[in-house]
């Protein structure tokens, strides 16, 4: 019996001994446990803000290459909108230009050939398109009727008796089918001014509201543009009206016939160049200016 009682004595301070070695190593496996932890939560920490900063240097790269994407999108634009000044002052823009050169590829390879400045290419654009409206409106030249279009300018000659009863300034039934063809012509272009100008033959004439042939050509003129304003819608801002008398003929005051050509009133279509590019360019927000202006 004694025996066994120091037998059991010794087996509970064996497991005894066991178990406080155990706590021991459990206790420092869990310091040590702790200690990793807290290096991780450093290291985790640390590595957060390392990332803020790298996050933070990509967000301004992303900035930095946003805002040269604008600077390279508004040079584009600046550069496209750079004017190229011509020897009469005017000035036009790269894309301007281009759409110039778009319209140039339907121009006569020889009439090309002739043009040895912008200004020379610029005017065969215009004349192009100007000869392309007008064969558009079905103006058929006659011996009363007469289109001449001498680089921007087109020239349309129109007698008396197609407008005009003899010697009066009111406009005949007649006159209709003309000035609603002219004013088909200025008003599918917005660059368009219109100069009408009124021409006599050499005969005085002098009645009760007109003094002389001055009086006679400058008062065609006015009614062909008040017509042209009132009837057929043409913008008032884009007429002229002007007189010539018997000044400028364009035959001998020898012969009826000739003086009958010289009866005429003249149609002056005069392309406003800026105005006109400044249309061509109207998609890309491009305004082409008079720098004298």
């Amino acid at each position: 019996m004694k025996k066994i009682s120091v037998l059991l004595a010794l087996t509970v301070v064996t497991f005894s001994c066991v178990s406080k070695k155990k706590y021991v190593a459990l206790q420092q496996e869990n310091g040590e446990i702790k200690s990793e932890l807290q290096k991780i939560r450093i290291a985790k920490e640390d590595l957060e803000a390392k990332f803020d900063k790298i996050q933070t240097r990509v967000d301004n790269y992303n900035a930095k290459i946003m805002s040269l994407k604008e600077d390279v999108g508004t040079l584009t634009e600046e550069s496209n909108s750079k004017f190229e000044t011509l020897e009469n002052g005017a000035v036009i823009s790269n894309n301007s230009k281009t759409k110039m050169l778009e319209t140039l590829k339907n121009v006569d390879a020889e009439k090309l050939t002739k043009a040895k400045t912008l200004k020379d290419s610029m005017n065969l654009a215009v004349a192009y398109n100007l000869e392309k409206t007008i064969s558009e409106s079905n103006m058929n030249e006659d011996e009363d009727f007469a289109v001449n279009i001498n680089e921007t300018v087109v020239m349309i000659s129109i007698a008396d008796n197609m407008l005009f009863n003899t010697a009066s300034y009111r406009l005949s039934s007649k006159a209709d089918n003309v000035l609603q063809k002219l004013a088909d012509v200025i008003n599918s272009e917005p660059s368009l001014d219109v100069m009408v100008e009124g021409h006599t033959d050499a005969r005085t004439i002098s009645t009760e509201f007109l003094a002389d042939n001055w009086d006679l050509s400058v008062m065609r003129a006015t009614s062909v543009v008040r017509k042209l304003q009132e009837k057929y819608n043409v913008a008032p801002e884009k007429l002229i009206a002007a007189g010539r008398s018997s000044y400028q003929p364009i035959a001998e005051n020898d012969s009826r016939e000739n003086r009958a050509k010289n009866r005429r009133t003249r149609i002056i279509i005069l392309p406003n160049i800026d105005k006109f590019f400044a249309l061509m360019s109207e998609n890309d927000d491009v305004a082409v200016n008079n720098i004298l202006d």
